[in-house]
């Protein structure tokens, strides 16, 4: 099978039934994306296929042939931060750190979804471009858990790159 992962053309020959947290994780050697409830319910393991999050314990990777795939590796890296990386360290947006990947990767997704007028379950007007409030922000960003409860600085850190305050 061949991805684009992280920008890079990668091969695999991972099992039909592996996951596409599987294949990232034990067969490419990206473990930034991390494995949490393995059910979808925690979005630990939040990555970003063809532009659009998703939880990757949920997918097989044969359903991604050729797709362009981006985990927190390829967001950023010491020295080069990517904006809401640094953003989450500026405003201590982790405390273990271990939901931090799927949520950055998430919160990418997020200020996109935002961008194109994508409407949430929060978003009162649906036929006008969505506002970046906090209450627009916790629905988006609902289906990532942080069990240390760094919330309310995680919206600080997306509404900071984001370029307004929530």
């Amino acid at each position: 099978m061949h991805f684009t992962i992280n920008g890079m053309a990668r091969q695999a020959e991972p099992d039909i039934r592996a996951s596409l947290l599987d294949l990232l994780r034990e067969h490419l050697g990206l473990t930034g994306t991390k494995k949490g409830c393995d059910h979808g319910q925690c979005g630990a393991c939040t990555v970003i296929v063809d532009g659009r999050r998703i939880n990757s314990c949920l997918t097989l990777a044969v359903m991604h042939e050729g797709a362009k795939v981006t985990t927190i590796e390829g967001l950023g890296a010491p020295g080069r931060l990517h904006p809401l990386q640094a953003a989450f360290v500026k405003h201590d947006g982790y405390q273990c750190g271990y939901c931090t990947p799927g949520q950055i990767c998430s919160a990418v997704s997020v200020l996109d979804e935002i961008r194109a007028g994508v409407p949430s379950h929060a978003t009162a007007d649906l036929v006008a471009q969505p506002l970046l409030s906090a209450p627009e922000l916790r629905e988006r960003m609902s289906g990532n858990i942080c069990r240390c409860g760094a919330y309310s600085n995680i919206v600080d850190a997306i509404t900071e790159v984001a370029g307004r305050k929530a």
